[in-house]
Parts: structure tokens; sequence; C-alpha cells
């Protein structure tokens, strides 16, 4: 398996003490981001991409074009500057999320957003990873869904999709599109009392035996349908990024997940 890592799961560290932890867990892929912590907002892309190479990793994508499926307003400026930023820092890919707001999109809307933003992947030779968010809100719950728009968009070779284990699970979704995924977001949900149509990112810990989400099920089942890109980790809950030991905690979910599957 390819095991990678999303800033989001420490923080706290900077760029560079995050890529060194990425290294010293035997990481070469790692996502940056543009909220948690924003790496976007605070270093010059030329500066990131000098820190990847420097510390051997690299840099998969940037999260996240949001809302992505609402080409309005400022969104199409934002989307040609976050382009411009991954070109500049060496990213391979920008993960996009729909409007999660409890807003209804339209599906030919979703399309246009689709065409829009094709050419501006293409011309900076970026890939864009749609991910369905599988909230009750959310405005794209479904990766079939995604797919869809996709292929109406005639973006098929532009566009993956991100199998978030999380969202998944949420929209209870059954289908894999393994050979359609570029990169799988995984993290866990443990606590026992909140139900599934309640669960928010600040349920999501790292995976583990007490893991409610069928991560070990999900991976098993995307490694059997040929799927062979990167796996990464992407807690949203406090309590994973206020360890003081953080890398520590990713190397014993990766020892579990790998025993595991």
């Amino acid at each position: 398996m390819r095991f990678a890592i999303n800033h989001i799961t420490a923080q706290k560290l900077s760029l560079e003490q995050f890529f060194a932890a990425a290294r010293s867990l035997g990481l070469t892929e790692v996502e940056i981001r543009n909220d948690l912590p924003d790496v976007v907002g605070t270093i010059r892309p030329e500066d990131v991409k000098a820190a990847a190479e420097k510390a051997g990793v690299a840099i998969i994508s940037i999260n996240a074009l949001y809302p992505f499926n609402v080409w309005s307003g400022d969104l199409p400026k934002r989307a040609v500057a976050l382009a411009d930023y991954a070109a500049a820092s060496g990213a391979k890919a920008l993960v996009m999320c729909p409007l999660n707001d409890g807003t209804k999109v339209a599906f030919d809307d979703l399309v246009a957003a689709l065409k829009a933003m094709k050419p501006i992947l293409a011309e900076r030779h970026l890939t864009g990873l749609v991910e369905p968010l599988g909230f009750p809100v959310s405005s794209l719950r479904t990766k079939k869904e995604a797919l869809r728009a996709i292929d109406a968009a005639a973006g098929g070779d532009v566009y993956k999709l991100v199998h978030d284990t999380f969202h998944h699970h949420l929209a209870g979704e059954t289908e894999l599109f393994a050979d359609r995924t570029g990169l799988v977001h995984i993290s866990g949900v443990v606590d026992p009392t909140v139900a599934v149509a309640d669960m928010l990112d600040a349920h999501r810990v790292l995976v583990d035996g007490a893991d409610r989400l069928g991560n070990i099920a999900q991976i098993r089942a995307l490694n059997a349908a040929g799927y062979s890109g990167p796996y990464s980790f992407e807690p949203f809950a406090s309590e994973i990024h206020d360890l003081a030991d953080p890398v520590s905690a990713v190397k014993e979910s990766i020892a579990h997940i790998a025993a595991a599957v």
C-alpha cells in the first residue's frame, strides 16, 4: 500500500516539520492545504516546491477548491489562482469539494463547472480530484453522480475521484470505481454513540480496531479492484491535532491497517 499524509493530520507542524515527519514515517507523498493549516495563503509556492524537493517528498494534492460546483462570484478567479499555485508549488492535483450547506446544485450546473475548470487544469498539467461529500447537506454526495457529471463534461482525461472512506460510509454508497479513483482519504470514527447521519468532521480520527466506518473492508475492496494509488490520512478531530506526538499515532495506524489488510 502507498500511504500518504495530509497536513491536517499534524497541522501544528510547520511545512518543513510536516515534510520531515512524513519522511520519518517512511512516506514520500503528502497533501497540503489552503485551510487547516493555510499553507497556500501563507507560503510562496516556490518556497513550498523547494522545501518538498529538499525533503524528498511529492505533493500529490492541494486541498481544496470549494465550492467547485457553483461556478459564479469569485470562484473562477480563485480557481485560476489555486491552479497557478499548485503548478508553481509542484503539486500534481487539486482536490475539488462541492457546496455543503444544504443548498441544492443542479446537475447541469455541476457539469458546467467541470467544463469551465477543465481547461484551467489541463493547461497546467493538473488533475482535478473530485471529492463527493457524504453529509446529508451536501450538494454532491456520491461518486456515481460525480462520474456521471465528469463524463457529461467529457472530463475523463482531467478528472479523477477522491474515495473518502468517511464520506463513502456516510453516503451509504457501496459501488467502487477503482479505475476512476486518483486518491483515497482515510479516517475513522470510533465514538460508539454518534449516529451515522450525525457524524461530522469533528468525529474523524485515525483508523484503529474500534473504527465504525469499515475502513479495512473498503481498502481491501479497493485493492482487489485494482486501485494502486495513495491512501492519505485525513483526520479532522481536534484530539488528533492536539496530540503531543501525532507522528507516532499515525505510525500505529499504519501498522494496524497494514496488518489488517
